[in-house]
């Protein structure tokens, strides 16, 4: 049996999905879990692989397991439970031994791990995984934030198991420490802004237009097959034709209109505005499903004043015009929380690539990245993703039918937290002239804040003060 090249800590649902995928990639594996129960189901799967795989009982027989320089990958969740794993590892490491985090982490918590193990010559990973089990499983987009040694080690390891796009993994470095979590932070809030944008225009076409189910899903159908293909897109239609097994009708009608969230959306959301780039397309998506969850205040709210809503007229190639400019500015907003990140952390982004690394795996892969990456690869005026040349059509087409359905949809009665986000964001980009100044006005007249003024004259207060 051939020396295991990497040790995996935790068996779950995709801890078990990545090790099976190194094991048919041939790669040598050893894994181990808290529990006993799991190891044993796991080395009965992966028999038929192709890679040996090593079972240990514990964390200390898993390390001891493997070759120097270690390369541990740990698949836990990322809180309290691999600050304690390690604990218990550190004194069982050697200097030049690297610990990897692959599941969803705040990157402030990896950049102090980074910085502990560092403390002892270890290295520590931040490795964000997208495309759930499936993508574990076969191929996921994955986001990798280190040292340059340590990626000199895993790279090896990681391309074979990623989703490929042609023939390029979708795998890469990010940067260093947290570079690699944040980018998958980013990528989830985008997530949450598509899947929300989605949910908003299946009510505009079910409810509004009238449409059933089985419509609403041959109009994603036919979008995905264009340029608004993407995986969402596509599972969309998939979710809208399903039977309810347990009764009639569809199975979208037999779910709760509750959405659940992890965090990772709201975090992206956090960081936004702590760094300045508030993205309110993500916190538009962010904030619906909280209202979601409000299900009692909802059902008393109508019971109290009505639904509101009113019949619509939705032309479909216009609501298609619309939503190709909304999901360019979605992304525009969470590379702009990237180039924020990226400055403030000194990370050195490449933005081309970490759209590279989004075309396949991910949760959020769509034809439109592979543009995204061309445009930053191009070089857009001021490194913004809407100045870039090759969306320009887009939104001189997409911007008047997005107002257009915003405009009806609102005043039919329709909640469209981020496609009208969407619109509010462009409409305040493009102004050379805003609103600030009353602001800073108010601001110097109850607290002396000061301004500056637009003949650059030195008066720092307004005449209130004299």
């Amino acid at each position: 049996m051939a020396a295991p090249r990497i040790g995996i800590y935790g068996l779950g649902t995709m801890g078990s999905a990545l090790a099976l995928n190194m094991a048919e990639k041939g790669v040598p594996i050893a894994v181990s879990n808290r529990s006993d129960e799991p190891i044993g189901a796991f080395a009965q799967r992966a028999e038929p692989l192709a890679g040996d795989v090593t079972t240990a009982p514990d964390l200390p027989a898993l390390v001891a397991a493997l070759p120097r320089p270690r390369l541990l990958l740990a698949m836990i969740p990322s809180t309290g439970p691999l600050d304690a794993l390690l604990d218990e590892v550190i004194p069982l490491l050697d200097a030049g031994d690297t610990v990897i985090d692959a599941g969803n982490a705040d990157f402030h918590d990896t950049r102090r791990r980074a910085a502990r193990l560092a403390e002892h010559g270890m290295h520590f990973v931040g490795l964000g995984v997208s495309g759930g089990e499936d993508g574990a499983r076969h191929g996921p987009s994955m986001m990798f934030g280190g040292s340059e040694e340590s990626w000199a080690g895993l790279q090896p390891l990681l391309e074979p198991i990623a989703a490929r796009f042609g023939e390029d993994p979708c795998v890469g470095r990010m940067g260093p420490d947290g570079a690699g979590h944040f980018v998958k932070t980013v990528h989830n809030g985008i997530e949450y802004a598509d899947m929300q944008m989605i949910a908003e225009v299946y009510d505009l076409l079910r409810h509004g237009t009238g449409l059933s189910p089985e419509q609403v899903a041959d109009r994603f159908e036919a979008w995905n097959d264009g340029p608004l293909g993407s995986y969402l897109y596509e599972i969309t239609a998939k979710v809208l034709r399903a039977q309810d097994p347990l009764g009639d009708g569809v199975m979208v009608d037999a779910i709760l209109d509750v959405a659940g969230q992890k965090g990772t959306g709201r975090w992206t959301a956090i960081e936004a505005v702590r760094l300045g780039q508030s993205a309110t397309m993500i916190e538009g998506a962010v904030a619906a499903r909280a209202w979601s969850s409000e299900k009692d205040l909802r059902s008393a709210l109508g019971d109290a004043f009505g639904d509101g809503r009113e019949t619509l007229e939705l032309d479909p190639e216009l609501l298609e015009t619309a939503l190709l400019s909304a999901r360019v500015l979605e992304y525009a907003q969470g590379f702009r929380i990237l180039a924020a990140a990226s400055e403030e952390f000194a990370w050195e982004l490449d933005f081309a690539r970490v759209a590279e690394v989004w075309r396949a795996g991910c949760i959020i892969r769509a034809k439109l990245l592979d543009d995204i990456s061309e445009a930053f690869r191009e070089g857009p005026p001021l490194d913004q993703l809407v100045l870039a040349p090759r969306f320009g059509a887009i939104f001189e087409a997409g911007i008047p039918a997005l107002r257009r359905v915003v405009a009806a949809s609102v005043a039919a009665g329709f909640p469209l937290p981020v496609l009208a986000s969407a619109l509010a964001f462009w409409d305040t980009m493009r102004r050379p002239e805003g609103t600030a100044n009353l602001i800073q006005a108010q601001r110097d007249f109850f607290g002396r804040h000061g301004f500056d003024r637009v003949d650059g004259e030195d008066r720092p207060h307004g005449p209130w003060w004299d």
